[in-house]
C-alpha cells in the first residue's frame, strides 16, 4: 500500500544540527531529513555553507532559503527518516532565521 502524498505540505520545521532538520507534514507525520546529500546544483550550493543554510522559513506549502532555494515536500518526505515523536518550532510565512 502507498501513501497518497501528492497535496502533501510541511507545516512545521525544527533545525536539529549540522544539515538535519525535524520536518512536520500536513498529514500528521514527522520526518527527519538530512539536506546535505540533497544539496546539489548551482542554487543549492551556497546552503553548504552552514551560515546560510540555517537561513529558512516555512512559505505556504514548503521549507524555503533566504536565496529562493526550496525541495517539493513530497520530495522531502520521501527522503526523510521517520520518526515517532518530535518537537516543532513553528515559523510564520517567510520568517527567516537570523
Amino acid at each position: 500500500m502507498t501513501e497518497d502524498i501528492d497535496l502533501i505540505c510541511v507545516t512545521g520545521v525544527e533545525y536539529v544540527k549540522g544539515y538535519t532538520m525535524r520536518l512536520e507534514f500536513s498529514n500528521g507525520k514527522v520526518k527527519l531529513v538530512n539536506f546535505l546529500p540533497l544539496l546539489k546544483g548551482k542554487l543549492f550550493e551556497p546552503l553548504k555553507d552552514l551560515r546560510n543554510f540555517v537561513q529558512f522559513g516555512l512559505t505556504h506549502w514548503a521549507l524555503e532559503w533566504y536565496n529562493g532555494a526550496d525541495f517539493a515536500p513530497d520530495y522531502l518526505y520521501r527522503n526523510g527518516g521517520r520518526l515517532e515523536r518530535a518537537t516543532t518550532i513553528w515559523y510564520k510565512n517567510n520568517d527567516y532565521t537570523k
